[in-house]
């Protein structure tokens, strides 16, 4: 919405069904990151030869992005990131990645000196593998359904409280493990769901956010009420290093 309102023509392509065949019965990290970015490459070329022709790719790289995927001398690899390297040799157009050697606080100053509206600006950092590393182990449709409703109550709750600009990050991730619970006299074996908010300045360092108490009794109770699949919240306290920001 906010790119139409800029004048931007967009096209969006809905191909959930076919990362979610690509992606079933694998629970490996990195084999997810791999296959979405096999997918996104796969999609982005049939659209763009429907749409065509064209002859740019233009893509949001940052800095973090070619560290962490070993594109710079000396770094090991920590994640994959399709954006970096993942491009296959017949891959037909030019690439276009103005932001590639900038981090995002160099980028969020650009946008103020271009006056892109807040709501671009200062929107927290998203994966480009989406909710699939979010989710701990196999995706499925259930569990994105789960995690999308339990990610929507903490970050309208972080907005509501007026903390969402406090923090660098955050999000929730939904965990493989089951616990029991109660529920009125009936006994409920949920999910474990782990929150993670986090301040930085660049990305490649951050510590976890000092949120407020009150704060993270509102929020559990009301993902624990709002969404039935979910039997317990935690919230994660690890800094990176030696955690990434990311769980996967």
């Amino acid at each position: 919405r906010t790119l139409r309102d800029l004048g931007v023509n967009l096209v969006s392509v809905d191909a959930a069904d076919r990362f979610l065949c690509a992606l079933k019965g694998i629970a490996d990290p990195e084999k997810k990151r791999k296959t979405i970015g096999g997918e996104f490459i796969a999609v982005f070329e049939e659209k763009a030869r429907e749409l065509g022709p064209f002859d740019l790719l233009a893509q949001g790289t940052l800095y973090p992005d070619v560290i962490e995927s070993a594109g710079s001398k000396g770094a090991a690899m920590i994640k994959s990131h399709h954006n970096v390297g993942g491009l296959p040799e017949t891959f037909n157009f030019m690439l276009l990645e103005p932001f590639r050697d900038l981090f995002k606080d160099e980028v969020r100053k650009l946008a103020q000196l271009l006056e892109l509206p807040d709501e671009i600006r200062l929107r927290h950092p998203f994966p480009g593998p989406g909710l699939a590393i979010r989710i701990l182990g196999e995706v499925t449709p259930k569990r994105l359904h789960i995690l999308r409703r339990a990610d929507a109550v903490f970050i309208s709750t972080l907005k509501e409280w007026g903390l969402y600009h406090e923090v660098w990050q955050a999000l929730a991730v939904l965990t493989p493990v089951r616990s029991v619970g109660v529920s009125g006299d009936e006994r409920r074996y949920g999910y474990v769901l782990a929150l993670r908010a986090v301040t930085s300045t660049d990305g490649m360092t951050a510590d976890w956010a000092q949120l407020p108490m009150d704060f993270l009794d509102a929020v559990a109770s009301r993902i624990t009420r709002l969404v039935p699949e979910v039997g317990r919240v935690v919230y994660d306290i690890t800094s990176k290093p030696p955690a990434t920001i990311e769980w996967e």
